[in-house]
């Protein structure tokens, strides 16, 4: 008795190869490999037929192989925070998708910033022999270490300023400054900051310009209130805002809503009483109550930047000096002139 082997295989029993392609096509198996690498000048019926024969087939490339023999396994490695937040998951979103255009796939890992969890995730992602790094380095440490450990392409994104030919960033000086300046006009003279988990770089970029702001115009330095990115610490901070503050500039928009929240529970009016400005500009901030006066961080186009220079060094060619991405300011209604 005989049994039918299944299209799908081929006669060593493994999954069809390029050459049961060919032969189901009648077509040779350079023929294929052109069809599968979109070279121009086949005709349309020889490429329908090379596509029929590969569905029927049920046809996966060998990408190991083909690594071997081109030498780019088309891959990216992205190492991202291991807690999620607003902005390193919209510039994933930008790169994944710039990188399919390209051609490159995104494999993604995670990573707390010590060095025994940061060598694990460059371990996974190089020994998949990836082309090139996308490290969202929030940790100024970060991205030295990891161009010490690899020859392939390294960029940081996310780091607060560009640093090195590498990287892209939204520059969070200008950020705080358009918050900042934004408070200053409407009158506002007692400022508190909410910070961002320290020791991140944007964070401290933020706080620092908040600090030197103060300087710069001669006003009170008032406790810090540190924060951790989350609504829960912007709801805590706001229960400890001092007496007559009438401006809180937040480092993220959760905090600062959280905040809000606080501030109302203490029968203070937002804005009547005291303007919150928050940072990201996330969707959930135009629906706050009231509307969110943020900074707008452009993190499509990190994500479209960053993959940009990465095909270019790949590629081998010389990255040209990239300007930081420009944030804007979002004016809505939590904020206002100060009070009488």
């Amino acid at each position: 008795m005989t049994t039918d082997r299944p299209a799908s295989l081929s006669k060593s029993g493994r999954g069809p190869s390029m050459h049961d392609v060919a032969a189901r096509a009648g077509v040779s198996h350079q023929t294929v490999s052109r069809v599968l690498n979109d070279f121009a000048g086949i005709r349309p019926e020889t490429r329908e037929r090379v596509l029929a024969a590969i569905r029927e087939l049920g046809y996966r490339r060998n990408m190991a192989a083909r690594a071997l023999a081109t030498g780019r396994s088309e891959v990216i490695g992205v190492i991202m925070p291991e807690v999620p937040h607003f902005g390193p998951t919209s510039t994933l979103y930008a790169i994944e998708h710039a990188a399919k255009k390209a051609g490159f796939k995104p494999l993604i890992t995670t990573a707390s910033w010590d060095p025994e969890s940061m060598g694990q995730a460059l371990d996974f992602l190089l020994g998949r022999s990836v082309d090139a790094l996308v490290v969202m380095a929030q940790h100024p440490d970060v991205l030295a270490a990891v161009e010490a450990t690899t020859d392939v392409p390294v960029l940081s994104v996310l780091t607060g300023s560009p640093r090195g030919t590498r990287a892209v960033a939204v520059d969070q000086i200008a950020g705080t400054r358009l918050a900042l300046d934004h408070l200053y006009s409407l009158g506002h003279r007692r400022f508190q900051h909410i910070t961002g988990i320290a020791g991140l770089t944007e964070a401290q970029l933020r706080r620092d310009t908040f600090l030197a702001f103060l300087d710069e115009h001669g006003l009170e330095h008032l406790p810090i209130l540190e924060g951790d990115w989350s609504a829960d610490a912007g709801y805590r901070a706001g229960l400890a805002v001092d007496e007559g503050v009438t401006a809180l500039f937040c480092a993220n928009d959760p905090m600062a809503m959280g905040a809000i929240h606080a501030l109302e529970e203490r029968g203070l009016r937002v804005p009547a009483d005291v303007s919150v400005v928050g940072f990201d500009d996330v969707p959930e901030a135009a629906y706050a109550h009231p509307g969110l006066t943020t900074v707008h961080q452009d993190f499509t186009e990190v994500g479209l930047r960053a993959v940009a220079m990465l095909m270019d060094a790949i590629s081998g060619r010389e990255p040209a000096e990239v300007s930081p991405v420009e944030p804007w300011l979002v004016e809505r209604q939590s904020t206002g002139p100060v009070r009488a």
